[in-house]
C-alpha cells in the first residue's frame, strides 16, 4: 500500500503521549535490540544516527551504556523532542560531560541529507514505513564509515496479522529473506538477523483497536472509516483469535545487526 507520510507524522505525533504507556511491545523489542547492540557494537562511538527515535525507548538505553560524541535524532514531527528533556542543557549550558552533544533531523529520513562518517546508524520499529528501503538502505551504507555498524528492528510479514486478515488495511512487509538479501545487495556484512513473533492479549477486540490507535500505528488506514455496522462485524470476526489468554495480537520483530564491509578501493586504503 502507498504511505503518506504526512498522516502518520500526524498519527504518531496525536500518539505521543499514549505511546509511551501503550507501546509495551515496542518497548520489549529496543531492549532486545539494545542487547544485540552491546554485544556487536564497540562502547565508544564518535557520531550515531538514530532513525525514528520516538520516545526514546532505544536511545535512553543506548546513552546509558553506549559513549556516543554526537548524537544526530531523526522523527517525523517536531514535538518528539518532549520525550527528551534529559538531553536538554538549561539555559543553554554546555551539555554534561559523557553527554553526547544531539543533532535533531526532523522529518522524512528518505527526503532528508544524512550525516556522514557515523559509526552507526540505529532504528527501533521505524523501518516499516519506508517507502524504498532499497534506497534509504544505500543511502546509510553510503554515510557509514569502512567496518561501522547498522543495528536496527523492523516488522516481519506476520506483524499485525489479525487486522489484516479481517479488515485488509496494514503495511507491505519484507521478509527475514528479502531483507537479507537487500542488505547484502547493497554491501552489507550481516552479523545477526533473528526474527520473533510476540503475541500480546486484550479482553475484547476494541481494545485492540484502542492500543493500535494509542500507538499510532492506524496511521496505515487513511481509507478505512468504521461504521457502526463494520464495527460489530469486526468484532464479531475477531472472536476467531480468542483463546484462553483473550483476544491475541501479534507482533513480528526482525532484528538485525550489520556492518558496512570495508572497500578495498583506493580511497579507503
Amino acid at each position: 500500500m502507498s504511505i503518506n507520510k504526512a498522516l502518520v507524522a500526524q498519527r504518531f505525533a496525536k500518539a505521543g503521549q499514549s505511546y509511551v504507556e501503550h507501546a509495551v511491545v515496542q518497548k520489549q523489542i529496543s531492549a532486545q535490540l539494545f542487547e544485540y547492540l552491546k554485544e556487536y557494537c564497540p562502547q565508544n562511538l564518535d557520531s550515531v544516527l538514530e532513525i525514528g527515535c520516538g520516545s526514546g525507548n532505544l536511545t535512553y538505553l543506548c546513552e546509558s551504556y553506549f559513549q556516543v560524541e554526537q548524537l544526530f535524532l531523526n522523527d517525523l514531527y517536531a514535538d518528539v523532542d518532549q520525550h527528551f528533556s534529559n538531553f536538554k542543557s538549561p539555559l543553554n549550558l554546555p551539555f554534561v560531560k559523557g553527554r553526547p552533544k544531539v543533532d535533531w533531523l526532523i522529518g522524512d529520513i528518505e527526503q532528508l541529507m544524512l550525516p556522514q562518517c557515523l559509526d552507526a546508524v540505529i532504528s527501533s520499529s521505524a523501518l516499516q514505513w519506508m517507502i524504498d528501503l532499497p534506497a534509504l538502505l544505500q543511502r546509510i551504507y553510503a554515510a557509514l564509515k569502512p567496518n561501522a555498524f547498522f543495528g536496527f528492528s523492523t516488522f516481519g510479514p506476520d506483524n499485525l496479522t489479525e487486522i489484516k486478515q479481517l479488515t485488509g488495511q496494514g503495511l507491505t512487509y519484507v521478509d527475514l529473506e528479502s531483507l537479507k538479501r537487500q542488505l547484502e545487495q547493497q554491501g552489507f556484512e550481516i552479523l545477526l538477523i533473528h526474527q520473533d513473533h510476540k503475541q500480546v492479549y486484550f479482553d475484547h477486540p476494541k481494545s485492540v483497536l484502542q492500543h493500535l490507535k494509542a500507538t499510532g500505528v492506524t496511521a496505515t488506514a487513511q481509507s478505512h472509516r468504521w461504521t457502526k455496522q463494520s464495527l460489530q462485524q469486526f468484532y464479531l470476526d475477531y472472536q476467531q483469535f480468542y483463546d484462553k489468554q483473550g483476544f491475541r495480537l501479534t507482533y513480528h520483530p526482525i532484528y538485525v545487526i550489520a556492518r558496512r564491509a570495508k572497500s578495498l578501493s583506493l580511497g579507503d586504503e
